[in-house]
């Protein structure tokens, strides 16, 4: 067999279709003699008759390590010049109690988007003060419950928001921690709907002047700098998701250090803290190479420590917002087969390709990154090894559409049937968190796996749990 026409040119045929590649995989992933997936030593397919399909298998070991890497990475690179960074885990990529326990036993503090990730944090036990308030159309609730726990900060996203703060802030008689998140303008390489920093978007406060003269970003730094009920600790940014170069955060550290020292210029206060967000990449298939914590963290500390000496600044508190980069390598998704069927493709020049469709237990419900994204992905044959050819497959779910698909290109072996298992790497940020009922699925479950032993910290939903709000019943 050789490589398919309808395979993309960064996915290369494989020597081995049994391989794994180790940066798409949590550490403790690796293939027992026999040739099955294993985790920690644990078979899937013991897992899989344990807890079921679709499941989402969590390496505990690998989370906490990829944790403790950036904090230690940004530590040490920003040492000398702050005394080090606050890493602030982004629970929208994925978040329940236990990973609020663990990011915080792991010297990390907690980004949170509405009332219900406080909750968790809450009942997580994390300390008020290291939590983060996010979100573009907070409501008042939200703001209020911010407010009287304590929490950390709050980043305020507008000058609507800000002035909502001040007036809760007031009516409790408590000074609220605030910091302003602006668009550098900063382009990142990354899809449309996950860059966060140009200016027709709806997130932050443009450092772009207005029919004033005067940014809205320095519109609200002069408001709540003076302000009595707020206390603005600094400014935020965030250019985007799955980036893979520190070029794009130098550029934004450059501009948003640019903007500290104008309000210091105009308002003569100098702000001690700089937020520059998250989005570093992880490996999904062989076409990504993504940098390491420890290099982005050096590129930075040099940027920010020549750009500050050039301003006549001090260097803010860093802080950073890493999600994805911790879960997402540390979870794999395990799918039982079900159908599969062979399709003609025509390829335009009167010819014709075939193309295997893979049909697993799961789909868009429980990843909706690719019909949302167009998110690659890359998968394996689990429960075994085999000697077949590979055959150019899609990976698809059992939901009613058509762009209900898993993996859209991957050479699996030909001999993959009915009843086998697959398992899809780097499934741990934005999948279980962006999971549906769609078509009535019901969400699997999370298992986490910690020195070889497997437990649920995410039970399965059941029929009893989809029916429990029908007041029809």
């Amino acid at each position: 067999m050789s490589a398919s026409p309808l395979a993309p040119a960064w996915l290369g045929y494989p020597k081995d279709v049994n391989q794994l590649r180790a940066i798409e995989w949590p550490a403790g992933v690796g293939r027992d003699s026999e040739g099955e997936l294993s985790v920690q030593g644990l078979l899937v397919s013991d897992l899989a008759k344990e807890f079921g399909t679709p499941l989402f298998v969590l390496d505990e070991n690998d989370f906490r390590a990829r944790a403790a890497e950036f904090k230690r990475a940004f530590d040490t690179a920003f040492d000398e010049l702050c005394g080090g960074v606050d890493v602030y885990y982004a629970g929208k990529a994925f978040l329940c109690t236990e990973v609020a326990r663990w990011v915080t036993e792991e010297g990390l503090r907690l980004d949170t988007c509405s009332g219900g990730e406080l909750a968790v944090a809450q009942a997580a036990g994390v300390p008020a003060g290291n939590l983060s308030l996010h979100g573009n159309n907070k409501s008042v609730a939200e703001i209020a419950r911010a407010i009287e726990l304590g929490v950390g900060r709050i980043v305020v996203d507008s000058l609507d928001e800000l002035e909502r703060v001040a007036v809760l802030a007031r009516n409790t008689g408590t000074r609220a921690n605030v910091m302003l998140r602006l668009t550098p303008g900063v382009h990142a390489s990354t899809h449309e709907f996950i860059a966060t920093a140009h200016e027709d978007q709806k997130f932050g406060l443009s450092i772009q002047p207005g029919t004033s003269g005067t940014s809205a970003a320095l519109t609200a730094i002069g408001f709540a700098a003076k302000h009595e009920w707020i206390n603005l600790l600094g400014l935020h940014a965030h250019i985007g998701s799955q980036i893979f170069e520190a070029d794009g955060f130098s550029l934004a550290a450059q501009k948003m250090l640019a903007v500290l020292s104008e309000a210091k210029e105009r308002f003569e206060v100098e702000l001690p803290e700089l937020d520059l967000g998250g989005g570093y990449g992880i490996a999904y298939t062989q076409a990504d190479e993504p940098s390491t914590p420890q290099l982005i963290a050096t590129q930075l500390a040099e940027v920010v420590k020549t750009t500050c000496a050039e301003l006549g600044l001090a260097v803010p508190r860093i802080s950073i917002e890493p999600g994805r980069a911790i879960a997402g390598p540390s979870t794999f998704t395990l799918y039982e087969v079900g159908v599969r069927k062979d399709v003609s493709v025509e390829d335009g020049v009167g010819g014709t390709n075939p193309r295997r469709y893979v049909s697993v237990n799961g789909g868009m419900s429980d990843n909706a990154r690719p019909v949302l994204y167009d998110a690659d992905y890359t998968a394996v044959l689990a429960n075994r090894v085999t000697q077949s050819d590979a055959i150019i497959s899609r990976v698809v779910g059992k939901h009613c559409e058509s762009g209900d698909i898993v993996v859209r290109d991957v050479y699996l072996p030909e001999d993959v049937s009915y009843g086998d298992l697959l398992a899809v790497p780097a499934t741990g940020a934005y999948c279980w968190a962006l999971s549906s009922n769609y078509n009535y699925l019901t969400r699997p479950p999370v298992v986490a796996v910690k020195d070889g032993v497997a437990r649920l910290i995410v039970r399965r939903e059941t029929e009893s749990d989809l029916l429990a709000r029908d007041m029809g019943v």
